[in-house]
């Protein structure tokens, strides 16, 4: 099939390369100019394993090509809608400026017949905005088909996802012919464009709009739920001398929960979690439904909790203030295996901590040139060793596996006072402190076993 994706960022770029991959004729639209031309020569304009090799291939096969010009994307069948729906900057509600844009951008490129498919994450109710701009051409049909691709993982997520979600006029019933029972319009637009995935035994649900746009929104505050509800048992556990690893292991044997998302740390932060959880507590608030409304403020509360709280034991373990103290942070992204800096619990912490007085050295194996401009207050090392000399605490506040696998003797020769605090509870305890050093995790215990680090003597300079 002949296919456009409009909007080439994170989640476009990786759609357009994996329908690529699969056989399809794609081109992907962006007004922007240097991350099209940079998308053309195979290479992403942002850090995700594996997708440069389906840039490059899609680019070698002449089956993936990208540009600024909508016209483009006048001969395609079907039309991915793969823009950005960010908060909104004077609410908690997501701004569709963007998506807006893109449809009205797209119109007068439309062939008969052709099929419009939104993939952004969307408030209940948004197609039926969109309908009234595609109203004056009835001749289009028009899809919802979320996403649910993880950064660091995103390109086996769409080679190999979990299900296929089709939003479509009408619902299930209306997807199917009524005598023969074959899909018909969106639906059969879109078992030809997941053909392979459907072959391959891919489970897809089909269901009407408002059940689509809300499955992504429904699915990121579960997830956000259970990071918070660990994070939150970790403080009794610090207060009582239990040890919530052990505590979420157990808790994760029973089928009925489930260990993933179950891990206490610093929490989640990020170009999506956050934005979509206050964005559903804005749709739960306006449809009067106060519990969902309550529930995600105090998810959302909790998740942010654990920055106060880590900026909090780093003052602790530094005799009672960061003031003047040499600190460094390993790690800048927002998570491992993406460069991606939105919302990143690390520096807020970083930057929380350079505000108090620290001298703070951020270190990350991708982030650091999306990071170094927005953050003047923090220094910025690309070596993992040069940002540790001289370190009186280290922080790790992204769980890299490099840092998890950072020799813990090598560490302690190259910092001034042998403290850590694993805001990720990633690192092997015993064999750090084995080496000499004192460790404290988020909710292992650690305050009730352990009596705070003394402030050390002053250092000579």
């Amino acid at each position: 099939m002949r296919i456009s994706v409009i909007g080439c960022g994170y989640l476009g770029a990786v759609h357009a390369a994996t329908l690529a991959s699969m056989g399809h004729t794609v081109v992907g639209i962006d007004v922007d100019a240097g991350k099209v031309d940079q998308l053309a020569q195979g290479a992403a304009p942002f850090h995700e394993p594996g997708l440069d090799e389906l840039l490059r291939n899609g680019r070698s096969t002449g089956r993936l090509t990208f540009s600024t010009d909508a016209a483009g994307a006048q001969e395609a069948q079907v039309h991915f809608l793969c823009v950005g729906t960010p908060q909104d900057k004077t609410s908690d509600a997501a701004d569709l400026t963007f998506l807006v844009s893109a449809i009205e951008t797209l119109l007068p490129h439309l062939a008969a017949g052709a099929v419009v498919v939104g993939k952004s994450t969307v408030p209940v109710g948004t197609v039926e905005m969109l309908r009234g701009v595609l109203a004056r051409r009835p001749d289009v049909m028009l899809g919802w088909n979320p996403e649910f691709l993880r950064q660091g993982t995103a390109v086996k997520d769409s080679l190999v996802p979990d299900r296929l979600v089709y939003g479509v006029d009408g619902g299930r019933g209306a997807a199917f012919h009524p005598r023969s029972g074959a899909p018909v319009g969106v639906t059969a637009a879109l078992d030809a464009v997941y053909e392979p995935l459907l072959r391959a035994g891919i489970p897809r649900l089909v269901c009407n709009f408002a059940t689509a746009e809300l499955i992504k929104s429904a699915a990121n505050a579960y997830l956000a739920t259970k990071v918070s509800f660990i994070n939150a048992v970790a403080g009794l556990c610090d207060a009582s001398g239990a040890d919530v690893a052990e505590l979420a292991e157990a808790m994760g044997m029973d089928p009925r929960i489930g260990g993933r998302y179950l891990h206490a740390g610093l929490g989640f932060g990020g170009g999506c979690l956050p934005k979509d959880i206050r964005s559903f507590r804005t749709q739960a608030a306006h449809a009067g439904a106060t519990a969902l409304d309550d529930w995600m403020q105090l998810v959302d509360s909790v998740n942010q909790g654990q920055r106060e709280r880590t900026v909090a034991l780093a003052a602790e373990l530094s005799g009672g203030s960061v003031a003047g103290r040499s600190i460094t942070v390993l790690g800048a992204s927002f998570k491992p295996d993406t460069d991606d800096i939105r919302d990143s619990p690390a520096l807020d912490v970083a930057d929380r901590l350079a505000a108090a007085g620290a001298h703070v050295t951020v270190t990350d194996p991708k982030a650091i040139n999306h990071a170094w401009r927005r953050y003047p207050r923090l220094r910025f090392e690309a070596s993992t060793e040069r940002a540790l000399e001289g370190a009186e605490l280290v922080l790790l506040l992204t769980e890299w596996d490099e840092y998890r696998r950072l020799c813990p003797a090598a560490a302690g020769a190259r910092v001034r006072r042998r403290v850590v605090l694993d805001a990720r509870n990633a690192l092997d305890t015993a064999a750090w402190q084995a080496n000499g050093w004192s460790v404290r995790g988020l909710g292992t215990g650690s305050a009730a076993a352990h009596p705070p680090v003394q402030a050390p003597a002053p250092l000579l300079s």
